[in-house]
């Protein structure tokens, strides 16, 4: 039995029904129940995880041998450092104690590359062992729980594997991804021609191909070990875009603006975070995950913007 919290998100969706497909079988754990999710056994509303028994949370770990945590705070300008540490930490920590508690083997947590900061020197991407520098609350928060997740593994033997997520795009994305996909589909021009910038983004069908590598794979001489995972290739923000673009067969209006002038906006109208991180570099290196689980991603970013944006993709 694999575990997976967040089931419905937006990686969640992709996961589950590929984890299934491959014969396992999967508690889905949402916070509700919804019409995708009431007729199917494989889910199990617990409400606000953070608020839910320990009782309760260990019982949902019966007869399962890993966890797929993807559950958590989004970061966002309105969540605060106490909510972002209640649910991204204490959650983390209380689950991976429940599931040592039930003879669990492996404990899977989704974090991110913002563990590592925000932008990457240009042809130095992030490698595992680089120290940690986060800037912000959440990638803070998502520190402080691989810090307790480690430490849980240390302390019960049980098997935990940190993966550190840059952007990552699929059916349902919000923030940035959603922003841009609106304007794209409003026909709204959009200054970006003039970046070059490289960016690693992962698909959530590579990212779920990924975790079934990993849910199949035996552990390693650590108890906690840190990965990063992205598609094949970095791409700038004006590709990402005009991929975007293909998948939605509308056209990408880019023009150009300077960087500097960018900058200067982002400024005036409070959105500088958004701006920069349009604009800034920020690379992970993935060679120990797929040379460590022989895995590569197996679709390209026009297939993954077709499952998130083409005419299949669900609205």
């Amino acid at each position: 039995m694999l575990v997976v919290t967040g089931a419905d998100g937006f990686i969640g969706r992709a996961v589950v029904p590929l984890l299934l497909r491959a014969g396992h079988d999967v508690r889905g754990l949402v916070r509700a129940m919804s019409g995708d999710t009431v007729a199917r056994r494989e889910y199990m509303a617990v409400g606000d995880l953070a608020q839910w028994p320990d009782a309760a949370m260990r019982g949902a770990m019966r007869d399962a041998r890993a966890v797929v945590h993807l559950a958590g705070l989004a970061h966002r300008a309105a969540a605060s450092p106490a909510a972002l540490r209640a649910v991204n930490v204490d959650v983390t920590a209380r689950l991976a104690r429940a599931a040592a508690a039930h003879g669990v083997a492996h404990f899977i947590f989704a974090s991110s590359v913002k563990v590592n900061g925000e932008t990457s020197v240009p042809g130095h991407p992030f490698r595992e062992s680089d120290a940690p520098n986060p800037l912000d609350a959440y990638g803070a928060s998502k520190w402080a729980a691989e810090r307790a997740l480690g430490e849980v593994a240390e302390s019960t033997g049980m098997r935990a594997t940190i993966l550190r997520l840059p952007l990552t795009y699929g059916p349902g994305a919000k923030a940035n991804i959603a922003a841009l996909a609106r304007a794209l589909r409003r026909g709204i021009p959009l200054p970006l021609a003039a970046i070059e910038n490289r960016r690693s983004v992962l698909g959530v069908g590579n990212l779920a191909s990924a975790l079934l590598a990993l849910v199949a794979s035996e552990g390693d001489a650590q108890r906690a070990t840190t990965y990063f995972v992205a598609d094949a290739n970095a791409v700038s923000t004006p590709a990402l875009v005009e991929a975007m673009a293909r998948a939605m067969r509308v056209r990408a209006r880019l023009f150009a603006l300077p960087t500097s002038a960018l900058r200067i906006a982002g400024a005036w109208s409070g959105r500088s975070e958004i701006v920069e991180r349009l604009l800034d570099t920020l690379e992970v290196d993935t060679a120990e995950f797929r040379a460590r689980f022989a895995w590569s991603p197996p679709y390209s970013l026009d297939e993954g913007m077709a499952q998130a944006f083409g005419p299949a993709a669900p609205l």
